[in-house]
């Protein structure tokens, strides 16, 4: 973990590179797809989905959650993600759904930067990485 300050920019402008974005989401999706079978089911995602810790926390301490208000909010996210409905994500769903989780995140920070704890292999920590190496040879010229 790092902490590191970003901002909207920093997200938009890591989701618009197609090349570092697509690197990230393809990835993310291999780690997540155990089976190798090129779909992700509700159980491969669920780890990820936990990730996300949608459930508040107050001064760093859990708050405890019905289990039943987890499941169902875990799994409707589950379904924002498997668009064709069919029970499974595929790479393209993961894709587009991730792109537009980051883009709504970007907008909700805006252009005010702010200062984050950032896991290792995160979204954010890739924005900041890619976005430190493309400012780095400014800084040292």
């Amino acid at each position: 973990m790092s902490v590191e300050v970003l901002d909207g920019a920093t997200i938009l402008s890591f989701v618009e590179d197609e090349a570092a974005f697509g690197e990230f989401i393809a990835e993310r999706f291999s780690n997540l797809d155990r089976d190798h079978d090129g779909l992700l089911s509700y159980p491969e995602m669920l780890k990820e989905l936990q990730g996300l810790r949608v459930f508040d926390t107050h001064f760093g301490i859990d708050v405890k959650t019905d289990p039943n208000e987890v499941s169902r909010v875990y799994n409707s996210i589950f379904v924002q993600f498997d668009r064709d409905s069919n029970g499974t994500v595929d790479m393209e769903e993961f894709k587009q759904e991730t792109k537009e989780m980051m883009v709504a995140m970007a907008n909700g920070l805006g252009f005010l930067p702010v200062q984050m704890v950032l896991e290792e292999n995160s979204f954010f920590k890739k924005a900041v990485d890619r976005e430190l190496m493309i400012i780095t040879p400014h800084v040292a010229a």
